[in-house]
């Protein structure tokens, strides 16, 4: 892989200071902490909103036959239900594992295709952020770390859900896998169902015929506005690769006041200081 060719180079050519490791490890764990406290809040938000819709189970791991228990709660009104299919927070060879995963109980076969989905992307996530962390660390025991060096460092792998919205037939959630060692990576999946006709939800269905003129006049007017009194932004230019159109590809959820928004993946059309960038449709 070319990242680690370039920082096995970095290691063998560049000083590092002595205080770099301690600053990366405060780093990590006051963002490991922000995210808690936000999962946390979010959690308590969601549970108090529909206590008798969703289902959380605590203490799963990956075993098949725990997942499978999990998944024979009934469903409890409606259509559907969105239960957390596997939940654990564990630290194994050096990696921390803070992983729940949703699961869509209902008799429709969308239902069994996006469960297959999303459990497909939390097992590619995974086992990318083991073999990135396999590959950091050999990386930097070939170009002279000490096991003592090593002592400490910790990689956290996030895999997290957020119901946005539902009705007895509909619902939008979002899944995100995240990575977190000596950079960052974050990644968001956009899930918008109508159990009732067994179909994936689209722009169109949610803002009309014209969806595309609708969302591009309300993106475009979104990072005109977000242009300071110096005439800076985040986000690029079209010529530079910055926000052009919104396709079929768009990422969006729905939240609980009907409001369709809409989600470019990070670095996307903006700097990464600007994070996923979310633009309301209004």
């Amino acid at each position: 892989m070319n990242e680690f060719k370039n920082a096995k180079e970095a290691y063998e050519n560049t000083p590092i200071p002595a205080e770099l490791s301690e600053r990366v490890r405060m780093g990590i764990q006051e963002g490991r902490s922000r995210y808690r406290a936000r999962r946390s809040r979010t959690f308590r938000r969601w549970a108090s909103a529909a206590a008798c819709f969703c289902v959380v189970l605590a203490g799963l791991n990956l075993s098949p036959t725990v997942a499978k228990a999990a998944a024979s709660v009934p469903v409890l009104g409606g259509l559907f239900q969105v239960l957390t299919f596997v939940d654990y927070d564990k630290t194994e060879d050096g990696i921390h594992y803070d992983v729940t995963v949703p699961q869509v109980e209902a008799e429709s076969g969308l239902a069994q295709r996006v469960n297959a989905i999303v459990q497909e992307k939390v097992d590619q996530h995974l086992a990318k952020a083991q073999k990135d962390w396999k590959d950091y660390q050999e990386a930097f025991f070939a170009t002279g770390g000490t096991e003592e060096d090593w002592a400490g460092r910790e990689m956290d792998v996030i895999v997290d859900y957020e119901v946005k919205s539902q009705t007895d037939s509909r619902v939008s959630f979002v899944v995100t896998l995240a990575e977190g060692w000596v950079s960052a990576m974050e990644e968001r999946y956009y899930y918008n169902l109508d159990l009732a006709e067994d179909r994936d939800l689209t722009l169109r269905d949610c803002l009309g015929e014209d969806w595309v003129e609708v969302c591009n006049a309300s993106i475009e007017r979104q990072i005109a506005d977000s242009v300071d009194e110096e005439g800076f932004t985040f986000f690029f230019n079209p010529e530079d690769g910055g926000f052009t159109t919104v396709d079929e590809t768009t990422g969006f959820y729905v939240r609980e006041d009907g409001t369709v928004v809409v989600c470019f993946p990070e670095y996307s059309i903006a700097a990464g200081a600007a994070g996923i960038p979310e633009f309301p449709i209004n």
